[in-house]
């Protein structure tokens, strides 16, 4: 049984034997001691993620460079729940590339979706149990747990453990319904308060609860995640979503979960924001060394491509969308044979610019390895 707590929450017996648990409301009481280590490590956040908001403006196309940072983001994230798949099979999917599996590629997709629209959203609608809904259906639509209400609060209790567990075994069963409703509703008004508490503060106190009221049959820790961004977003602390926060909950997956159970165990709030600033300032400061980079190498490929032909060219310039391609979908782009999207791509490859990745004869696919090696010296 968890120690009664006033920060905690309780645990509460049901009927059928096992104990759930209701986390205390939002936010804490008492409140949030700001010792001078807490505070180090929020200024050091805060001043990781201003200067990715700037470095950000240094990217010639900015909208292209964020889509793969959500991209990362989006398979970091599923991998933490043991979704198995690659950013290079997510780019080798939306390039219509033949032979990749799509299950799970599915659901990473359907993050990557879930986010942008979440953004744009947030353009006519707040930060609200509504939009996290609507969220959840654009993360649940078509892939696995398709069947577990997509964009609805659960009506029966989950619970959380090892397969095969059942609620008198689970290692944590979240609130019941009643209790899950008076906590969500709680969240949102903790949510529109915009003066008590620093905005990265308010996200990992937010995103530590939302995991812990788990509202959704199937999901919860990628809404929870998602959650990161767009209060970000919402806060106005970054305008695009750079920061792929997943890198270091996956790198630290074990003090992750540690953490957000002394949280409801023990009320350790404190702890709990201190590692999530930790990973705010690391991966901003990688997110922003990322985006030096990609400057850098634009240039240089830039510099290389004044050599290359009409058609080489125009292949380059696509390349940062869609980094990885095979003849096919060079000869949709192009407009021309087989043949001519053939030779063109063999003399990228001649320039040291593409690699072919397959090794084999036919159906060979083409990837931009310097652009992507950027995005996965982190993972």
């Amino acid at each position: 049984m968890i120690p009664f707590n006033s920060r905690a929450g309780k645990t509460v017996p049901q009927g059928s034997g096992y104990l759930a648990y209701v986390p205390a409301p939002l936010p804490p009481e008492p409140p949030i001691s700001f010792d001078a280590e807490l505070i180090r490590l929020l200024s050091e956040a805060d001043l990781a993620l201003g200067q990715l908001a700037g470095v950000a403006t240094l990217l010639p196309n900015p909208d292209l460079f964020v889509a793969m940072y959500v991209r990362k983001e989006a398979v970091l994230s599923s991998q933490i729940e043991g979704i198995q798949c690659t950013l290079d099979e997510v780019l080798q999917h939306e390039s219509d590339v033949e032979g990749v599996r799509t299950r799970a590629i599915g659901e990473v997709v359907n993050y990557v979706d879930a986010m942008n629209f979440g953004i744009a959203r947030l353009d006519t609608l707040p930060l609200s149990l509504r939009l996290i809904r609507e969220i959840h259906g654009h993360l649940m639509q078509g892939v696995r747990g398709e069947q577990k209400d997509p964009g609805e609060f659960r009506r029966t209790q989950n619970w959380i453990g090892p397969q095969g567990c059942t609620l008198a075994t689970a290692t944590f069963v979240p609130p019941p319904v009643p209790e899950m409703l008076e906590a969500l509703a709680n969240i949102e008004a903790f949510l529109h308060d915009r003066d008590s508490l620093p905005p990265v503060v308010l996200c990992a106190i937010a995103h530590a609860q939302f995991e812990t009221i788990h509202p959704f049959l199937d999901g919860n820790g990628r809404v929870g995640r998602l959650l990161v961004s767009l209060l970000l977003h919402e806060r106005e602390v970054l305008t695009r979503p750079l920061l792929y926060i997943s890198l270091f909950l996956k790198q630290n997956r074990q003090e992750y979960y540690d953490r957000l159970m002394d949280v409801r165990q023990k009320g350790h709030w404190e702890a709990w924001i201190k590692f999530f600033l930790r990973g705010v300032a690391q991966v901003s400061g990688e997110a922003s060394l990322t985006a030096r980079r990609i400057v850098e190498f634009r240039e240089k490929v830039m510099l290389s491509a004044r050599a290359y032909g009409k058609n080489e060219l125009a292949l380059v310039d696509h390349l940062f969308a869609h980094p990885i391609m095979d003849i096919r979908s060079a000869e949709r782009l192009l407009g021309c044979s087989y043949v001519t999207a053939a030779n063109a791509l063999q003399s990228l490859v001649r320039e040291g610019c593409v690699a072919e990745i397959t090794g084999q004869k036919r159906n060979k696919v083409f990837k931009f390895v310097g652009y992507l090696d950027l995005f996965e010296m982190a993972v």
